[in-house]
């Protein structure tokens, strides 16, 4: 950790006691969530251009009569704070190397009023997904072979004059892609080169022509929706 990002922290905790003295009632469940996605901001990282990997396990320390309340909520609450964290990333488009938790936990050495959260990042069970993106369209791949080319009967289809009918097939078994040219008249190069068969890696780019086709391979998302759970306990958020 830098020293902005602690001089970021020591804000943030600044923020927390003056919202602690003004609000004497304790935490409540909406101010968890706005620290939780302020820790999804935080920690995001930008891996390339098509991703950026958020923190997926929370620890969110309160005091003892806090916790106390919080907890007595039942599992519900932290149910949807597991919901609020994944509607969150998707809107914000960061991707979780696993299932999102959120653990309430008593600390004797935060004042009352007062979340303090450690949020990192902890690779689970990962559905990787595979996609190529072409003239600014992305397109999913499934598991198997998929055809690019001219002809109608491609299941990614390209305009380019210089692609053949069925010019080159990306096979996608779920955790590696490989392209293989079939044989085209004007070829197919990866970085100028002209290739057969290449195995591919997330942020490779085939070029046809003049198409450029970004091979991309990021962690498949939960299926929480936003407002999946109904509750009273986010009327304010």
């Amino acid at each position: 950790m830098g020293f902005l990002d602690n001089v970021e922290r020591s804000l943030e905790r600044a923020v927390n006691g003056a919202f602690a003295r003004t609000f004497r009632s304790g935490v409540q469940p909406v101010e968890v969530a706005s620290a939780l996605k302020r820790e999804l901001d935080i920690g995001a990282v930008i891996i390339d251009r098509d991703r950026t990997l958020a923190p997926n396990r929370f620890v969110v320390r309160v005091s003892e009569q806090d916790a106390q309340r919080l907890l007595n909520l039942g599992d519900t609450l932290e149910t949807e704070l597991r919901e609020i964290v994944v509607s969150y990333a998707q809107r914000q488009n960061y991707q979780l190397l696993g299932d999102p938790d959120v653990e309430i936990r008593a600390d004797d050495s935060v004042t009352a009023g007062v979340v303090e959260i450690d949020a990192k990042r902890v690779t689970g069970s990962i559905d990787w997904v595979a996609a190529m993106d072409v003239n600014g369209v992305r397109h999913e791949l499934h598991r198997g072979t998929t055809v690019v080319g001219r002809g109608s009967d491609c299941e990614i289809r390209i305009t380019d004059n210089a692609a053949s009918r069925r010019h080159l097939e990306i096979i996608w078994d779920g955790t590696q892609g490989l392209a293989r040219d079939l044989g085209s008249t004007n070829g197919s190069k990866i970085d100028g080169q002209r290739f057969r068969e290449a195995k591919l890696q997330a942020g490779t780019t085939i070029t046809i022509g003049q198409t450029a086709l970004r091979f991309q391979m990021v962690p498949g998302r939960a299926n929480a929706q936003p407002g999946s759970a109904a509750s009273d306990f986010w009327r304010d958020q």
